[in-house]
């Protein structure tokens, strides 16, 4: 049962275990909470006896009171036990769930990023997160604890009048299967709702993220009339979810508060009878009022058992998404990166990016990928680095196979830089610091420089202590460029991947930096993906890349003897450095 309950919720062992505790503790507290009924049912049992024409009452009121005091004991000690493995062990799973989850969004590949949102994925580790986490601190275990002390207390009832007994249990297995009949229901609408509050929040993240061009654009009216419509439809599923989840829930709770009705039934047509005593009949009657108020309120958690089916499919896809493998181990003969034949498609239904490519980048060179827009060239200069597993084909770097290398211990040779830069809401000295954590504030500042970072640090009031804002947001396209590339210059790592690494970067500052990559790139694997042609004039090797085919490949000389596709690029470009 613990296997089945780990593998069906996405527990951990150790959280399976606490959650089968809570159960059982849960089991305890409910038939502790029975207690009081069978102090009365004793009391009554002395009470009744002059009624019914049996010796005196005799009443131990000590033995009462002794009775009281030990049923308070037994609630104190099982209530305690409940809390502490129902809720501090849950919270403690629950953070688990979501560091681990945190590490293998980590260890993913990029693949998978490439298919969800940044509001989804938060989504999954905050909200489905504590979806479970109430889930399993109170539905799970208290509807396991309702069902055992529901047994208990029926295998007790059985043996002491068995029709009784069926009159009082009967409407639980049907309460039961109301509910369950109305799984797929319940799961469909709930599905619905997740999407439509999906969109909304997608909505406002891109609001947010997209201000400046929403005012700039004057699309205030439109962007409000669009969000109002997502979160009106985002409310309307989550009332029909509710209110369908409410229809089962209370007709199958309505239900079962007919057993009262029935043991009145059955039990006075069987006193009438003979067939059964005062004594007994009011034990059942006594019992039925008190026995359907755990089941009343766990009806409620079956339905929340339900709703929590979503968010764990949902922490399923990331916990058992497949993620890149490989040696931890490898020899380096050298730094030359190969492409044999290389094809890949972001997905499988869509066309190659590339396809049946071929170079060799060579250690100590500077490698160039060139071509139009939508080419293939970033997508080359990602795969080098292991970013995706290519679709046929193969990529060396040296004698491996980089598809056989651990990404991690593989991207320790990379040093990159590409278009899209990322920063930490940090000091630029930290965020330089990223690429190498040891470096001490001596070497950030020597690369800073290099990078032509203080041009800029300088006129800031904290310098390199000064926090930059989320990725960056209080610095200038330009500014954020250089950090990366002093945080790149600090790795020194024997291969570089340069994507557009002085995009951003005025004629002046680019020449300067131009300067120190010169210095930074001696005797390393070089792969520079350009589309302004005069930043791999010193390019050793032109690779020219057309919708996903090398087109030509060979030195900046020799490209611009033939009449070839490089030449025309070159041509073009000079052109329009004149027109401007």
């Amino acid at each position: 049962m613990r296997k089945w309950i780990q593998k069906k919720l996405a527990l951990s062992e150790r959280g399976s275990q606490d959650l089968i505790k809570g159960g059982l503790y849960s089991a305890l507290f409910n038939l502790v909470m029975m207690m009081p009924v069978a102090i009365f049912i004793y009391a009554l049992s002395e009470w009744i006896k002059p009624i019914i024409g049996q010796e005196n009452s005799n009443i131990n009121f000590i033995k009462l009171v002794v009775l009281v005091l030990i049923s308070i004991v037994i609630s104190y000690f099982s209530c305690s036990k409940q809390y502490s493995t129902l809720f501090l062990s849950t919270y403690r799973e629950c953070a688990n769930i979501r560091i681990s989850l945190a590490e293998k969004l980590r260890e993913l590949p990029l693949s998978f990023f490439g298919e969800k949102d940044l509001s989804d994925l938060t989504n999954r580790l905050m909200n489905d997160c504590t979806t479970l986490e109430h889930a399993f601190s109170h539905a799970v275990p208290q509807l396991i604890g309702s069902l055992i002390s529901t047994i208990i207390i029926l295998i007790s009832l059985l043996s002491l009048d068995w029709r009784m007994g069926l009159a009082v249990f009967w409407v639980v297995p049907v309460s039961l299967s109301m509910l369950l009949c109305s799984r797929k229901i319940q799961k469909k609408s709930q599905l619905k709702h997740h999407e439509a509050k999906s969109k909304s929040i997608d909505a406002i993240q891109e609001g947010i993220e997209n201000i400046q061009s929403i005012k700039a654009y004057s699309l205030k009216n439109w962007y409000m009339k669009d969000l109002e419509a997502k979160l009106d439809l985002s409310e309307k599923s989550q009332i029909k979810t509710e209110l369908m989840a409410s229809v089962f829930l209370t007709s199958a709770q309505a239900f079962l508060k007919l057993g009262l009705a029935t043991v009145i039934l059955v039990g006075g047509n069987l006193f009438v009878k003979g067939q059964t005593d005062l004594f007994t009949y009011l034990i059942f009657l006594i019992t039925a009022s008190r026995v359907y108020d755990p089941l009343i309120a766990n009806l409620s958690n079956i339905a929340e058992i339900f709703h929590i089916e979503l968010p764990i499919e949902r922490m399923k896809e990331i916990s058992e998404y497949k993620i890149q493998k490989g040696n931890s181990k490898f020899d380096i003969v050298n730094y030359n990166i190969e492409f044999n034949d290389v094809s890949f498609a972001y997905d499988s239904d869509e066309e190659a990016v590339l396809k049946n490519v071929s170079f060799i980048a060579k250690q100590g060179e500077i490698t160039a990928l060139v071509g139009p827009s939508g080419s293939g060239k970033s997508t080359a200069a990602k795969l080098a680095a292991r970013f995706w597993d290519v679709n046929s084909g193969s990529i060396m770097l040296g004698d491996a196979e980089i598809n056989s290398v651990n990404p991690e211990i593989l991207l320790k040779n990379y040093t990159m830089v590409f278009q899209d830069v990322t920063l930490f809401n940090d000091s630029i000295m930290e965020n330089i610091r990223i690429g190498k954590r040891s470096a001490s504030d001596e070497e950030v500042l020597r690369v800073a420089k290099l990078a032509r970072c203080d041009d800029f640090v300088k006129k800031m009031n904290l310098g390199y202590n000064t926090i930059i804002g989320e990725n960056g947001s209080t610095l200038s396209g330009g500014e954020r460029q250089r950090i990366s590339i002093a945080r790149a210059m600090l790795k020194d790592a024997p291969i570089i991947l340069l994507d557009e690494a002085t995009a951003s970067l005025d004629v002046e500052n680019e020449t300067a930096i131009q300067g120190a990559l010169s210095e930074l790139i001696k005797e390393k694997t070089v792969l520079v993906v350009a589309h302004r042609m005069r930043t791999i004039e010193n390019a050793d090797k032109i690779v020219v890349l057309e919708d996903g085919y090398v087109r030509e490949q060979g030195s900046p000389e020799n490209l611009l003897k033939s009449d070839g596709l490089y030449k025309k690029m070159v041509k073009l470009q000079k052109e329009s450095l004149v027109a401007s």
